[in-house]
């Protein structure tokens, strides 16, 4: 397998900084949306995704979502921003990001553009999220359960078009090659 750059490994860090940080910036926008609907969450989930498809789709390397998930889930431990999840909350961002990394190798496998595979990769990794979390937290059934989760998938296959977007304007940047260092004139 072939290892990955210095430029793409600052680029996933750069990722899981930004999918935290909007997690946090999006959380009471989205609190009181979903206050509203009186459903758990699931909104800020897929925002924050949103970072994990971009990067995910740039290093097209499987095993990258999932290690980034758990990056993001030991800085969120780290720094005390677990939520409710608390210890578990490797779990809750782990599991996303392979169900991203798994969306992503399939829809290259059967060809699928860019932007389908961004919107379905957005989608499935925030309905995996909801059922995490579900799974650790809510514990709900039945409608509340498919409602939750029909919230959180709708929001990220939303969050799948300006992740293709992103993808579009950062990509000539994140593939081009570094000129060689020149000294005195001299390569």
């Amino acid at each position: 397998m072939k290892r990955l750059t210095l430029r793409e490994l600052l680029f996933l860090a750069l990722c899981c900084d930004l999918g935290l940080v909007s997690k946090r910036l999006i959380a009471p926008a989205a609190n009181a949306v979903t206050g509203l609907l009186r459903i758990p969450g699931g909104i800020g989930t897929g925002f924050s995704l949103l970072f994990l498809t971009v990067a995910c789709e740039l290093v097209p390397r499987f095993g990258c979502g999932a290690a980034m998930g758990f990056v993001q889930s030991m800085i969120a431990l780290m720094t005390g921003r677990v939520g409710s999840m608390g210890a578990l909350s490797p779990v809750g961002y782990t599991v996303p990001g392979l169900v991203i990394d798994l969306v992503l190798l399939l829809g290259r496998r059967f060809g699928l553009d860019r932007r389908d595979r961004l919107v379905l990769s957005g989608m499935a990794g925030s309905a995996a999220a909801a059922l995490a979390a579900n799974l650790i937290v809510f514990h709900l059934r039945g409608v509340p359960l498919a409602l939750y989760v029909l919230v959180a998938a709708t929001t990220g296959a939303l969050c799948g078009l300006p992740a293709c977007r992103i993808v579009r304007l950062v990509s000539p940047v994140l593939s081009a090659r570094p000129e060689p260092e020149r000294r005195n004139g001299i390569l």
